[in-house]
């Protein structure tokens, strides 16, 4: 077993490079999970590790030695080296260097004929995509597609905001066109969540196979989905504005498919 406790060791500058850039993390096939949680969602996710980093004052490798197969390198790192590669602010010691996942829509595996989905267009900001796979995992939904995807999922700032839910839903990642001819194949009913030419949410059936479409707070969600879906969606709005939250609206309409379904 290795042992670093120098912040300039070449290694720990790679793994900087891990956090920071999404283009390093493409090109390496591999990103960062710090937690245990987190990695614990991740193992339970069939993740495959690359390395694990401890801090042995924090704990200990004896606690996490029955985790990882025997293959996954396990370093020792100083205090020095902890604090600087560690992205949070309450942590707990380890680290891990994770090997990515192919997201493609061709490894998507439905448990039944009638998979309830949340499709989500564009979201560009890490605490909304972070909220909206919380929500996908909280309503226990069959997939999370993201269509012309503007983030990395692998950024730190995603995995921190989804407590984990990176590594629980099921997702793939497509441009819109590729989804919207996945659900067409499959017959699965899309319902796009937008303001023109809707009905109110509640009024729909979701209980037959269906797509929740949702789209960025500022612009919505594009043409293509607006004139491919089933049904346009909206929800009544009560106040002086007419939009909320992403991640909120998803879950109204999530959920009241959910409960169309009694939760099954």
């Amino acid at each position: 077993m290795k042992e670093i406790t120098s912040i300039q060791n070449s290694y720990i500058k790679s793994l900087l490079k891990l956090q920071d850039k999404s283009r390093e993390r493409k090109k390496q096939g591999l990103f960062i999970i710090e937690g245990k949680r987190e990695i614990s969602l991740a193992i339970s996710s069939r993740y495959e590790f690359d390395t694990i980093l401890f801090y042995p004052e924090i704990i200990s490798e004896k606690e996490i030695l029955h985790l990882f197969n025997a293959n996954v390198n396990r370093i020792e790192i100083s205090k020095e080296v902890y604090q600087r590669l560690a992205y949070r602010d309450s942590t707990e010691g380890i680290i891990a260097v994770t090997k990515v996942k192919d997201f493609s829509l061709l490894n998507i595996q439905f448990k039944n004929n009638n998979p309830l989905i949340l499709v989500a267009e564009s979201i560009e900001k890490p605490g909304n995509m972070g909220a909206l796979l919380r929500t996908a995992d909280a309503a226990n939904v069959d997939a999370v597609f993201i269509a012309d995807a503007k983030s990395d999922l692998y950024n730190p700032n995603i995995i921190r905001s989804s407590v984990g839910c990176v590594f629980t839903n099921q997702i793939a990642m497509a441009t819109s066109q590729e989804i919207i001819d996945f659900l067409k194949e499959k017959d699965i009913n899309i319902y796009a969540a937008t303001l023109q030419n809707s009905n109110e949410y509640h009024k729909e059936n979701y209980t037959n196979a269906s797509a929740i479409a949702v789209g960025t707070e500022a612009t919505g969600l594009s043409e293509i989905w607006r004139e491919k879906a089933t049904q346009n969606i909206n929800i009544p709005m009560q106040g002086k504005i007419d939009s909320m939250n992403v991640s909120v609206a998803a879950a109204i309409i999530v959920f009241e498919s959910k409960r169309q379904r009694e939760f099954k």
